[in-house]
């Protein structure tokens, strides 16, 4: 019997040549393969799901959740935290909100002035801005570093930072979880956290270290029951700290919080360049999930993913299709690396500047993230950047005494932030920097 028409079939007619009716409209899902899966997800039955309810359950169910998340959120409630743990990094937030108070960061405004040329064409509207992002600011201290540079060079700080230190150890550092999530605030800008449960943390009982590396391509993850390990750990600094936005780099995990953001918990996450989105058709694979999963009001608990390293603008263009196709445009952001560290993750020299000027001209929605300083100057210096070091505890940094130039590195990563921040404006492009430059 042939499959019934789908009444949304327009839509996707611009994506590409209209093919014959009867060929094209054998994709169409038919109602009763979704009532089968309606009839699956909420069967009494359903085991996996008990296991999330469960856990939800744990904390006092969603409408408890919702609360002690709004509450552990607010800036007053971290900078409490932070007495009330005799933090030294409460006179840096305290220093941060004096700083915003009295404007000494360069206003948005007058950054773009200095970046336009009397031949850059005329801006685009806001629509088109780029979000600056930065990776990883894996401590606290680093921030009011950055923050001292910007004002001293009228620099900007950037719109959207990423964190993959151990969060256990981050909690235990004086509060610099606490100090981080403040510093979020006052700055005005986006942020993600990298929970500890992932597949470095010896989830796989079958790998450990260098001798077993080819292993971790198809075992790294969160198996067995790792993956509600993952929602737990999720709920825990949500509802004690307030942290919204988490990196998700499993397919189970992506599925869980979907259905945790479904079920009315409001989590954030990101999907990891390490889940390989490198090809329209796992984009429209990933977003037609977030399609099925969304709520009635059209969210999704997806709010960015990065694409592979080794995409191009193509890919991007073709994308952004998809994404329209799935009123996503202003829901998901494109995650593009711009840099890399120049260590242990890509060959180098790894520049996209030039691709996303041309590219953001016609994609809205994109983010450019930063894990690595321009690899001419990276690469000259004693410690270039290295995505290895993000995984070498506390401990063994100051053992080894490499914190000064982790943070160098850090701060290179900041510049190249500005270099693309100026290449977008004298292109016309708006971009997203932290509000305390508004």
């Amino acid at each position: 019997m042939k499959p019934p028409v789908n009444p949304d079939i327009n839509r996707f007619k611009h994506m590409g040549a209209v093919m014959p009716a009867d060929t094209r409209d054998r994709l169409a899902i038919s109602a009763d393969r979704l009532q089968s899966i309606n009839e699956f997800l909420m069967s009494p039955d359903n085991k996996l799901i008990d296991q999330l309810l469960k856990v939800i359950d744990k904390y006092g169910g969603v409408n408890a959740i919702r609360e002690k998340a709004a509450e552990a959120g607010k800036l007053e409630n971290l900078i409490s935290q932070l007495k009330e743990l005799n933090s030294p990094y409460l006179a840096d937030v305290e220093w941060l909100v004096e700083q915003k108070e009295k404007r000494a960061f360069i206003s948005l405004e007058e950054y773009t002035e200095k970046a336009r040329r009397a031949d850059s064409p005329k801006m685009r509207d806001d629509s088109f801005a780029v979000t600056l992002e930065i990776s990883a600011c894996n401590f606290f201290p680093w921030i009011n570093a950055e923050a001292r540079r910007s004002i001293e060079k009228g620099d900007l700080m950037p719109g959207r930072y990423i964190r993959v230190r151990g969060m256990k150890e981050s909690e235990g550092d004086r509060g610099d979880l606490v100090a981080n999530a403040a510093a979020m605030r006052v700055l005005g800008a986006s942020y993600v956290e990298t929970l500890d449960t992932k597949g470095t943390d010896g989830a796989n009982v079958h790998l450990g270290g260098p001798e077993t590396i080819a292993g971790y391509f198809g075992g790294v993850g969160q198996p067995n029951e790792y993956a509600i390990q993952w929602i737990d750990e999720y709920l825990n600094y949500h509802t004690t700290y307030g942290v919204k936005q988490v990196l998700n780099l499993n397919p189970g995990t992506v599925l869980l919080g979907y259905m945790l953001h479904k079920l009315g918990v409001d989590m954030e996450f990101k999907i990891s360049v390490f889940m390989g989105n490198d090809n329209p058709y796992s984009v429209m694979w990933t977003l037609l999930t977030a399609k099925l999963l969304s709520r009635d009001d059209g969210t999704t608990p997806l709010i960015g993913f990065n694409f592979s390293n080794s995409v191009n603008n193509e890919t991007i263009e073709l994308s952004a299709r998809v994404r329209e196709a799935f009123d996503f445009d202003e829901v998901v952001r494109f995650e593009h690396h711009i840099t890399e560290t120049f260590k242990s993750i890509v060959r180098q020299p790894y520049d996209r500047r030039d691709e996303l000027v041309e590219v953001a001209a016609s994609v809205k929605n994109i983010s450019a993230k930063h894990e690595g300083g321009d690899p001419e100057t990276d690469g000259a210096q004693e410690h270039p950047s290295d995505i290895l070091d993000y995984f070498i505890p506390q401990a063994d940094i100051e053992e080894a005494g490499i914190m000064p130039a982790l943070l160098g590195n850090y701060l290179l990563k900041h510049e190249a932030v500005n270099s693309t921040a100026r290449a977008l404006l004298a292109a016309g492009i708006p971009v997203v920097a932290s509000e305390v430059h508004g």
